[in-house]
């Protein structure tokens, strides 16, 4: 087949999958409802275009730099995802490897099936988040984060959306479990003190409150129900990096977050895979935008599949967007070739549709390029 945007590769790699890895990919969390949503958000609202502009020439550059010193060529880029050894034999390698080569920024999943160090020394300077899920065992996610600082990340990315484990149907009825040699590379060895939890399986000890009575006063390698804004203190204190908090949707987290501390909020909901009829991301976008009032980055994730969508985002307020199960499929289809496919569909589509709406620079986009279309939801 004509393979000519993002939705025609995730169609073209959609037979090349066993029916588990598959599932695990386009799946989520219960009636898979917030992940149609994600999606949809997008085409609630259209573009209110400008002629006449002169748009010979068309900048894609952010407004804002993501980190001083890093310029990238677009406001977009490779979220944390994990297992990319699921995709292709490079795994993250090959997706460091595009992020490098088209100049994008790229974020890494604690449960990459790469190391931190080598996905970092592949990427260089595009690599800059190191997602971290926080443990019971702090001394665990402590040394992680003093790796990530020792590599030369830019920022400590904590997801905060995932006290336990969201109820993924597919997943338990296919009692999905990684592969051999799919295990995640940041744990390899007997560098750290018990098994390590890796909420991506079945088997996963995070299922709910109420499942892990029995661990006691134990402090494993699980993810740690009890963490909070607070600890955002304790983070800071043990790394030189910015601290970010992915997970916030609403303006009551947004506000918490800023008093905390942390230098940058990413809009997300786990691409649907935590709580299931919670909002699409892209209507959570604005209450945070406004609620943050511009004293730092906004950032926002799901759903995204075209630069229309990307414009429309920052329209809305976001100063990055970034792109998740796309990247896995782009890897599936041809690797790191099949990666830099993806980010080149995206940042052409994104040029025309600046020059088709009559905007030159990314910080002309604003929400006045918008209209919604009703009905809408509104808070009670």
């Amino acid at each position: 087949m004509l393979v000519l945007n993002v939705d025609d590769i995730e169609q073209a790699v959609r037979s090349k999958l066993d029916k588990m890895t598959w599932d695990f990919w386009a799946g989520g969390a219960n009636d898979l409802i917030t992940i149609a949503e994600n999606k949809a958000a997008y085409e609630e609202y259209r573009i209110r275009p400008r002629y006449m502009r002169n748009v010979t020439q068309i900048s894609t550059r952010p407004r804002n730099q993501l980190f001083s010193g890093i310029d990238f060529t677009i406001p977009c880029g490779l979220a944390p995802s994990s297992m990319h050894r699921l995709a292709h034999s490079d795994a993250e390698h090959a997706t460091a490897k595009a992020a490098k080569s088209r100049s994008w920024p790229m974020a890494i999943s604690s449960y990459s099936t790469l190391s931190l160090e080598d996905a970092k020394a592949a990427a260089g300077d595009s690599l800059v988040f190191f997602q971290l899920y926080v443990f019971k065992n702090r001394e665990t996610s402590a040394d992680l984060v003093r790796r990530a600082e020792a590599a030369g990340f830019k920022a400590v990315l904590i997801t905060i959306d995932s006290p336990f484990l969201g109820l993924r149907f597919a997943e338990s009825r296919n009692k999905f479990t990684l592969p051999p040699g799919t295990e995640p590379g940041n744990f390899a060895g007997a560098r750290y003190a018990g098994p390590i939890d890796f909420a991506v399986e079945s088997k996963s000890k995070s299922k709910g409150p109420g499942k892990n009575d029995a661990l006691g006063d134990a402090k494993p390698n699980i993810v740690d129900p009890a963490l909070t804004f607070n600890d955002i203190k304790w983070l800071k204190s043990i790394t030189k990096m910015q601290v970010w908090v992915k997970g916030v949707m609403t303006a009551e987290d947004a506000v918490a977050a800023v008093d905390a501390g942390v230098d940058g909020i990413w809009v997300s909901n786990h691409g649907g895979r935590q709580l299931d009829q919670c909002m699409a991301t892209l209507h959570a976008l604005p209450e945070v935008v406004e609620a943050v009032k511009g004293r730092i980055p906004v950032h926002v994730d799901g759903g995204v599949r075209r630069g229309s969508d990307i414009f429309k985002a920052l329209a809305l307020g976001a100063d990055f967007v970034w792109i998740g199960r796309p990247v896995l499929w782009g890897l599936k289809y041809g690797g790191q070739a099949g990666v830099e496919l993806v980010e080149q569909f995206l940042e052409d589509e994104l040029r025309l549709c600046m020059a088709l709406s009559g905007t030159t620079s990314v910080k002309e986009i604003n929400k006045s390029y918008l209209t919604r279309r009703g009905p809408t939801w509104a808070r009670l």
